[in-house]
């Protein structure tokens, strides 16, 4: 039977949009492969798809965050997506907060099996770096909804800096139920926007929002 997992993440199309940080990439790809499943990180079923639904969906992020100096990925777990910008942005300082121990042990051993000199991990929930932690955006992934997100997210965002998550297809849904947080966090209107990486595999959702 073809890994269809293991064919797309050694074609030429993924070497390519990884470029100098393939290995890196890949070397995190095969740590999720081997690990991820055993220490709860991911599920069985994602095992056979961790290029594409994670791998790549998380890069997608990555533009996004061209001008962002620092990063904060919140509720960090398997590092998706704050491991895969910390490879494919060596110039930006990026903070993982994740409260669980097993995670932050994991994201700490991968950070040193990658030599990722540019990784803060951080044990804690958002709500506990509230004027502890200020950095030029702050992203996630499949943690909670918008509402619950701009209210734990926002305040580690520096004046001018963003908030831009991944987000399913129907987060339009969730925008008028935030409209009240956001307001009192001063916030400009939100963006979806779509998140591209290779042929073939499908666009990532963002949304982004600036604060004031």
């Amino acid at each position: 039977m073809v890994d269809t997992d293991e064919v797309m993440g050694t074609s030429a199309a993924v070497r390519d949009y990884f470029g100098e940080h393939y290995d890196a990439v890949s070397r995190f790809h095969a740590r999720l492969r081997d690990e991820g499943e055993v220490r709860g990180l991911i599920g069985p079923r994602e095992v056979d798809r961790l290029w594409e639904r994670h791998i790549l969906n998380s890069a997608a992020v990555v533009p996004f965050l061209a001008s962002a100096g620092s990063v904060a990925d919140i509720g960090s777990g398997a590092g998706l997506p704050g491991i895969v910008i910390a490879i494919l942005r060596p110039d930006a300082q990026v903070h993982l907060i994740e409260p669980m121990e097993r995670r932050t042990t994991w994201l700490e051993e991968v950070v040193a099996d990658l030599g990722l000199a540019n990784v803060v991990v951080k044990r804690g929930r958002a709500e506990e770096y509230d004027g502890a932690l200020e950095v030029d955006a702050v992203t996630s992934r499949a943690v909670a909804a918008l509402s619950k997100l701009a209210r734990i997210s926002l305040p580690l965002v520096r004046s001018g800096g963003e908030l831009v998550i991944l987000k399913g297809r129907n987060v339009e849904q969730e925008i008028e139920p935030a409209r009240k947080i956001l307001r009192k966090l001063t916030v400009g209107e939100p963006e979806i926007l779509e998140g591209r990486t290779i042929d073939g595999v499908e666009s990532t959702t963002v949304l982004r929002v600036r604060r004031k």
